[in-house]
């Protein structure tokens, strides 16, 4: 009999997957800001796995994680959910799922930078939210609960993006937190200091995504890091410690035959290595 050309689980694009085949850690029963940081930070990293499914699929999902209602935006290829519930808001900006570097590459195009509010931004990850924010914002003039933004990759970028403007406009709540994976550098300091909010930045080891663009163009991370090491533990490394860490992690998986650079930006690989963290901090004594 010929071989099935069907896909294994692992490597299905998760554009292509239903949400029935998830099972998902987290499930509100109350405020977001009733969790810990780290239940927070797997909350909304199921989320922005998620935002990947077909509309259908991503609706039925974030039901299963506590949400009743949503809405899709979707402006010429930029993309963005808004879910919500009894307590609260979450908006979650839809990256690029790369499995291949020229993906990555086609997501951080644009190494030029243009003014926003102070400073300078990406000219390609603003103008994707310039294309889906008016929408949005139009959206949230109606909302009155808490304010969450969270996303993966390129759509960390556009969080990071759309949570200082909904601190400057006119809509009745400000952010008040915001999630990335992944994500790439976004501006410059002026940029990312200007408007201030609590932001958790996850970084998974290798994850090439974080690198770019880089430093000498002037682009900078904002944010609080929380980096996960080689060995899935949650660790604050810096220079030579973390050119260590990052090779350790690179052919400890290269013997597994896997391209660590792509696969520790895997938004799979985030949920995983904040569940085990998760658990680990609920069995400490």
């Amino acid at each position: 009999m010929p071989r099935s050309k069907e896909k294994s689980p692992d490597k299905q694009k998760l554009a292509d997957r239903k949400a029935d085949q998830f099972v998902f850690k987290s499930k509100l029963t109350g405020p977001i800001s009733d969790l810990s940081m780290l239940r927070r930070s797997l909350l909304l990293a199921e989320v922005s796995m998620i935002s990947y499914l077909s509309i259908e699929e991503c609706n039925i999902a974030a039901g299963k994680l506590g949400f009743t209602d949503g809405k899709f935006f979707n402006t010429r290829g930029a993309q963005a959910y808004w879910f919500f519930n009894e307590w609260d808001s979450v908006v979650v900006c839809r990256g690029t799922e790369p499995h291949e570097w020229g993906d990555i590459q086609a997501d951080i195009n644009a190494l030029t930078a243009v003014a926003e509010t102070v400073g300078k931004v990406h000219r390609g990850f603003k103008a994707e939210v310039d294309r889906v924010w008016p929408h949005l914002e139009k959206a949230l003039e109606e909302n009155d609960k808490p304010l969450w933004f969270c996303g993966h990759s390129l759509g960390g970028a556009m969080a990071t993006i759309c949570a200082s403007r909904a601190n400057l406009s006119h809509i009745p709540k400000e952010t008040e937190e915001l999630y990335t994976y992944g994500s790439p550098r976004v501006g410059c300091g002026r940029y990312i200091n200007h408007v201030q909010f609590p932001h958790f930045r996850w970084v998974n080891n290798n994850d090439i995504v974080t690198r770019v663009p880089p430093t000498w163009l002037g682009y900078r991370h904002g944010g609080a890091e929380f980096y996960i090491d080689s060995t899935g533990k949650l660790r604050d490394v810096k220079g030579w410690k973390r050119t260590k860490d990052r090779l350790q992690g690179f052919f400890s998986t290269l013997m597994r035959f896997r391209i660590d650079y792509l696969s520790d930006h895997s938004m799979l690989d985030y949920i995983d290595h904040i569940f085990q963290l998760c658990r680990a901090e609920e069995k400490a004594p």
